[in-house]
């Protein structure tokens, strides 16, 4: 299966990093905690080539907190700086605020060496649409500047955003590559709501979703939904769901949409419990 997603305003905004690109002095990207590899845009990855970057693992709040500290050391294992964010924390702002000027430090001793008067150092901020980078801008600015949403392509520009004195940070909308030749990938993306839910169906959403954690997280799956730990069959799983939390049609037969629906929901905001969906060792799959 080969998911088809590339809107115009997304074929735009990749040529505009492509330009912004020699403007910075680094980039920050922003992945999903859940799904740190799957949310890179490989696409992005060749646009950056060789320029410095640092890698913010989101909403670590709702992923599991071993896997996100697998995910950090298999990043810094690639020399890259990382660290896991939870945007409603001041905390974590502030080691955002760190690792970047950090980041910039060594482009700041250069120009003095040079003898030109040090400036903030500017680093573009990328990442696949929903993954929180309107939020996370508007708290590194401490006060609303970009547009927050809870759906995939709010950003459809890019702006310039002062961090206190310590850095500027270009804005630029989040962008999709053209196609997931891995279905895996895409499955994920739609399951922590990355890409519109119109585009897979959502009941092979949430069919990729419980057999990955009757795998990884059967405790969580049976506590949630009140389901034996010998339910296997996909059917009676889904059925037990429906009828246990009223997900039903006229009649009273569960109505397998509004079961999808509900387990998305929960899996989103974080009821069904902190999962992560691919782990370090899954990047030899998507090597392949």
């Amino acid at each position: 299966m080969t998911i088809q997603w590339f809107p115009g305003h997304m074929a735009k905004a990749k040529r505009e990093v492509e330009e912004k690109l020699k403007l910075v002095d680094f980039v920050m990207e922003l992945v999903d905690a859940r799904a740190p590899l799957s949310s890179q845009n490989p696409m992005l990855q060749q646009v950056l080539q060789n320029k410095p970057k640092m890698v913010v693992l989101m909403k670590r709040d709702l992923a599991d907190q071993k896997e996100t500290e697998n995910w950090i050391s298999y990043f810094r294992d690639q020399s890259i700086p990382s660290l896991a964010v939870n945007v409603n924390e001041k905390a974590d702002i502030n080691k955002v605020i760190q690792l970047a000027k950090e980041l910039g430090q060594e482009k700041m001793e250069k120009l003095k060496k040079k003898g030109i008067q040090p400036r903030p150092a500017r680093a573009m901020i990328i990442g696949i649409p929903n993954v929180g980078k309107s939020t996370l801008i508007n708290r590194l600015a401490n006060k609303k500047i970009a547009k927050t949403g809870d759906r995939p392509g709010v950003t459809k520009q890019q702006l310039w955003i002062k961090v206190k004195k310590d850095f500027e940070l270009l804005d630029t909308p989040g962008i999709l590559w053209p196609k997931f030749e891995d279905e895996t990938v895409g499955y994920r993306l739609a399951a922590i709501g990355t890409i519109k839910d119109q585009l897979l169906s959502l009941q092979d959403i949430v069919v990729f979703v419980i057999r990955y954690m009757q795998i990884h997280y059967p405790g969580l799956l049976e506590q949630r939904y009140d389901l034996s730990g010998e339910t296997i069959d996909m059917l009676h799983i889904f059925e037990s769901i429906g009828k246990n939390r009223g997900a039903l049609e006229s009649g009273g037969n569960v109505n397998f949409d509004k079961v999808s629906d509900l387990v998305l929901r929960d899996l989103r905001t974080g009821r069904l419990g902190r999962i992560t969906l691919e782990s370090p060792e899954d990047t030899r799959e998507l090597e392949e």
